[in-house]
């Protein structure tokens, strides 16, 4: 099991940092630009976690030599049933360096952006970018 899964099932965020690079960057699903730091990351991975419910991994695939995985999920935001993807991809020192994820229907990515958004404030304050 990939080390993100167990943290996100075991509820231990606070294990998450650990398995990030200093410089990992982020890949929104609703948002353009990339985000890149540790810190600004493991912020918006906390927000997300309090805006899904019912969040749960379905499955996970990897590459022969462990460095790519998609962690396939599936959770709620608000009324709407959303299915997503985590691909993360790991440095030469077994961090995570990019985590992308995509979402759909277009219905539950609108209700994140949203929920999201309301989030975002705390999310830049914890992270210290404000």
């Amino acid at each position: 099991m990939h080390p993100l899964r167990q943290a996100v099932e075991n509820a231990a965020l606070e294990t998450v940092p650990a398995l990030l690079a200093e410089n990992v960057t982020f890949v929104s699903p609703v948002v353009f630009a990339p985000y890149t730091g540790r810190g600004i990351v493991t912020a918006i991975l906390r927000g997300a976690y309090a805006v899904f419910d019912d969040f749960r991994y379905v499955n996970e695939i990897s590459d022969a030599n462990g460095r790519y995985h998609a962690l396939l999920f599936e959770a709620r935001v608000g009324d709407r049933e959303i299915h997503g993807c985590d691909f993360v991809r790991h440095n030469e020192q077994g961090l995570i360096d990019e985590f992308t994820v995509m979402v759909r229907p277009l219905s539950a990515a609108k209700a994140l952006a949203r929920a999201m958004e309301a989030r975002f404030p705390s999310i830049e304050r914890e992270a210290g970018v404000v």
